[in-house]
């Protein structure tokens, strides 16, 4: 009689244990893409508002108001935006003019409640003022330092 070829149960028990161990130790590496998407989303309006600002104080810088330690509002084209030492202030009048898509009532930023003083300004993404560990700090420029641009990310 021939022998019939193949696996014991114990075999087939051994390799779906394994199978479930490699399953439990990667999948949540692959389970928290949505955070690690809103980190990388935050990361770019970080860069966009830098960008911004560079742009906005070398038109400052043109019409010779990069010093003025008065709000001057600097004009391109149709966007005014307000300025404090040639950088955008922290408005929605000065950063959010900057950056297209900050003052649209249907874009993906929104301020976070509450965290608008005279130098800084807080985004979030938005609908989620309830993420505060979620968002851009734009805290704007002094007469001895450039804006400072903060992303905080530990609870996306």
């Amino acid at each position: 009689m021939k022998r019939q070829g193949g696996f014991t149960l114990i075999e087939l028990v051994v390799v779906i244990v394994i199978l479930g161990i490699l399953a439990v130790t990667a999948a949540p590496r692959f389970l928290d893409l949505q955070g690690d998407a809103r980190k990388a989303s935050l990361q770019g309006l970080k860069g966009a508002m830098q960008g911004a600002a560079g742009i906005v104080y070398g038109k400052a810088a043109i019409d010779g108001v990069e010093n003025s330690d008065t709000v001057v509002s600097v004009s391109s084209g149709s966007t005014t935006v307000d300025t404090l030492f040639g950088f955008p202030t922290a408005t929605n009048s000065g950063i959010g003019s900057a950056v297209a898509g900050l003052n649209d009532s249907q874009g993906d930023w929104a301020p976070v409640s509450g965290s608008v003083t005279s130098t800084s300004i807080q985004y979030t993404f938005n609908g989620r003022d309830t993420a505060t560990g979620c968002n851009v700090q734009y805290n704007q420029a002094t007469s001895a330092s450039e804006p400072t641009i903060t992303v905080n990310g530990e609870s996306c």
